[in-house]
């Protein structure tokens, strides 16, 4: 082991301490005991003392990581860091290896108890900086956010970035790529469809040639990702309310939810409990505008939690039918069992709960996937797969009726808590039930205004058929598919079927 000297000086100066000065006075610092250790000396020239990227301080760190070093001297404090944090930092790495640290003007010894009271003293302003600095990004961020000022990364596929000015800040916005953003609607209209999956919609882009900004292919992570993004929807009211009963932080009156423009997410989102958890998270109305209807977006958002809540019943794959099949006589699900020959499926109020009878027909696997894969092609070529479109003007009286309706019912939630409240005589509750009987029906003409306005500007346009694909799907694709369109398959005594369809 050895004790190392070490010196810095930035920029040489008349009134400044050069290099063998500062080595003198640490070599003074070794006392008469330590003699037998060997001395090396360690020095930066023309570094400064903002940061610890120094050539020698970096080897004389690497030494102590191995053990080599009995104890650092220095001129001053101040040689070593002009960081508060970078100081304590490297302070804590001399205890872990048992260095010891001296600074010849200042009487700084961490040896000595003076030494290492000065050495806590240290680490907790040290700390205190570093709340500080925390707090200082979170708050500009806060502030930044706030202002919806662009919060850097890639950009978003649909969007173009160019630079702008937005109160006084210099800063970059978005600006709709004409050719990626049919394809976001695509995306959207596509995947608003009921037989849609994620795995279907996936393989529909492929087909089409139509890529992804990054990456060599889509995944359905990367759609599922790009559906639940806020930034391509027309925020309005129903966005707002949207939001709002996810416990969001909204940035912006309701009033600025015209239709037009679109969000910026900001904060962390997490997955482990929900598809999308909204909570603890912040919303801001931007500059620039949506791609997508309201309807649409919240469409493929419910489409989504509700996989989400399927999403259990995925992870049997002994049939795409799996968890559909119910007993009529008990409500219990069916199970599938493997048989010597045939897999069939079995009440699991007999096999298990011990109480029901079960079925008298054995239903096989087999036939019962054959009947009810024809039922469901049956169902889909029946289907309506359509989508509606409003004019714009239709659809900004629209969602200003909504606002009104939105006012109605807060002026009605301030008159029943009123009412609740238990303050009032008789008098006055009957005003304000007069009142709210009025509001009442202010809201249903509102309603009914919304109402005349939808069908009197629809254009409705047919849409994608999946029929065929249904017959190429794969078994996850099958099984989602299934859950999308099937409840349930009632089973009766008998082994007869019957369908129940979500659609």
């Amino acid at each position: 082991m050895y004790i190392a000297l070490y010196a810095r000086q930035s920029i040489e100066r008349d009134n400044s301490i050069s290099i063998e000065t500062q080595l003198q006075y640490c070599n003074g610092m070794i006392r008469p005991d330590e003699k037998l250790y060997d001395v090396k000396n360690f020095s930066d020239k023309g570094y400064s003392g903002k940061d610890t990227n120094r050539p020698d301080f970096q080897r004389l760190m690497k030494d102590i990581h191995r053990g080599k070093v009995k104890k650092v001297i220095v001129y001053k404090l101040d040689r070593v860091s002009r960081s508060l944090i970078d100081f304590v930092d490297m302070l804590a790495v001399f205890k872990k290896y048992n260095v010891e640290f001296i600074s010849s003007q200042e009487c700084f010894d961490t040896s000595s108890p003076y030494g290492e009271m000065i050495c806590k003293l240290l680490m907790i302003f040290a700390e205190f900086e570093r709340t500080s600095i925390i707090n200082r990004i979170r708050d500009a961020y806060d502030k930044r956010s706030d202002m919806g000022l662009y919060s850097g990364g890639r950009r978003v596929y649909g969007y173009n970035l160019e630079d702008t000015v937005i109160n006084g800040i210099k800063t970059k916005k978005f600006v709709i790529n004409k050719k990626e953003a049919e394809h976001i609607k695509y995306i959207f209209e596509v995947y608003s469809q009921p037989s849609v999956t994620l795995r279907l919609l996936q393989n529909n882009l492929l087909e089409n040639g139509i890529k992804p900004l990054y990456g060599v292919d889509w995944t359905t992570g990367k759609l599922g990702t790009l559906l639940r993004n806020p930034i391509y929807v027309k925020a309005d009211v129903d966005i707002y309310d949207y939001f709002e009963r996810n416990n969001t932080n909204i940035v912006g009156n309701i009033e600025d939810f015209n239709g037009k423009h679109n969000i910026q997410l900001y904060g962390k989102t997490t997955h482990d409990k929900k598809l999308t958890d909204w909570s603890d998270m912040k919303i801001v109305l931007l500059q620039s505008h949506g791609i997508v209807d309201s309807a649409i977006w919240l469409k493929c958002q419910r489409k989504l939690e509700q996989n989400k809540q399927i999403g259990n019943s995925l992870s049997n794959n002994t049939s795409w039918l799996s968890g559909k099949l119910v007993c009529a006589k008990c409500g219990h699900t069916m199970t599938t069992v493997k048989g010597e020959t045939r897999k069939y499926f079995l009440c699991t109020g007999k096999t298990h709960k011990k109480t029901c009878t079960g079925v008298k027909q054995t239903i096989y696997v087999e036939d019962m996937e054959e009947m009810i894969d024809e039922y469901i092609s049956n169902k889909l070529e029946s289907l309506n797969l359509s989508k509606v479109h409003h004019s714009d003007e239709n659809s900004a009286q629209i969602n200003i009726i909504k606002l009104k309706v939105k006012e109605v019912e807060q002026k009605l939630s301030s008159l029943s808590d009123a009412i609740l409240s238990g303050s009032l005589n008789e008098e006055m509750i009957a005003v304000l039930n007069e009142r709210a009987k009025k509001l009442t029906e202010e809201k249903r003409k509102y309603l009914n205004d919304i109402d005349d306005l939808l069908i009197s500007s629809s254009n409705v346009k047919e849409s994608l058929n999946f029929s065929k694909k249904w017959n190429k799907a794969d078994f996850k694709e099958r099984k989602a598919i299934c859950n999308v369109l099937i409840k349930s398959i009632v089973i009766d005594g008998l082994g007869n079927a019957e369908i129940l369809w979500n659609i």
